[in-house]
């Protein structure tokens, strides 16, 4: 039996994506692994699946799972090329569509110059529901690794967030320590680790090593909470270009309460079917 998948990237960040409402799905993680591998499957980063809406006044449910089969809460970039994949599909006419996922409700925006402008929630900063351990909230943690002492903010924009602040990305140990704070013992649920480097109070830039996948060439999610934690730390302010290894993305925050946007290309790469 045949899968029909759509290749979609924004800022090289890499997804296969899946229609789930017009062809049956029965994925497992085995299935996932094999779509995403590079070598002997289609390749991608994340594996996206379009399905109908399940929460009241959205229009698509929309799942993510990593590279490594593991289903998580959210992803920017993803989000972005969910927008346009359902326009170009065929599933919506609509510009503003929203889109429930396991994080709650997102909102996208296809712009008349071909971005997308994605409402990425508000962020979240008590331990417990990042999830992340600690006694008290803070701006900034320290956590112990085998033979030093790190640094970090820590916050969910749906999914959970390690954020440094460095001051060179091209030299940050990012191969190093990115696996070991992702499953550090203090983020239960693992974390997507940011290494920012600021430029300015306006422009930032940023790697980041995703949970599940490694270091990917742009992280949405992670370019929000890389400007959410530099906001607060006082070093930037509510609108911030972050310049990632596959392009900018533009992120703006209004400050607590207030939902994170973010504003980014999606595009199409190709369209084909493979086996099950």
């Amino acid at each position: 039996m045949r899968l029909r998948f759509t290749k979609m990237q924004g800022l090289g960040n890499d997804f296969v994506v899946l229609d789930g409402i017009r062809q049956q799905l029965d994925l497992d993680p085995a299935l996932i692994r094999r779509l995403a591998d590079r070598r002997f499957g289609i390749g991608c980063d994340q594996v996206l699946v379009v399905e109908p809406a399940r929460l009241p006044g959205t229009d698509f449910h929309y799942r993510i799972f990593n590279a490594d089969g593991s289903e998580v809460e959210q992803c920017g970039n993803g989000a972005r090329c969910l927008a346009r994949f359902v326009r170009d599909q065929g599933l919506t006419a609509k510009d503003e569509i929203p889109v429930g996922t396991a994080a709650g409700v997102i909102r996208l925006s296809l712009e008349p110059d071909g971005q997308v402008r994605v409402d990425m929630g508000i962020p979240v900063f008590d331990p417990p529901q990042i999830p992340f351990i600690a006694e008290a909230p803070a701006l900034i943690y320290e956590i112990e690794l085998i033979n030093q002492r790190l640094h970090l903010s820590a916050l969910s924009l749906g999914n959970p967030h390690a954020v440094l602040v460095v001051e060179d990305v091209d030299s940050a140990p990012v191969a190093e320590l990115g696996p070991l704070i992702e499953r550090h013992p203090r983020f239960p649920r693992r974390v997507n680790v940011g290494f920012m480097q600021i430029l300015g109070s306006d422009a930032i830039r940023l790697r980041v090593y995703e949970r599940g996948v490694g270091e990917t060439l742009a992280c949405g999610s992670g370019a929000c909470a890389a400007a959410v934690s530099g906001q607060r730390l006082g070093l930037l302010g509510q609108c911030v270009q972050v310049s990632l290894p596959g392009g900018s993305l533009w992120i703006e925050w209004q400050g607590p309460d207030q939902p994170v946007w973010m504003t980014g290309p999606a595009e199409r790469v190709f369209e084909g079917e493979i086996e099950r």
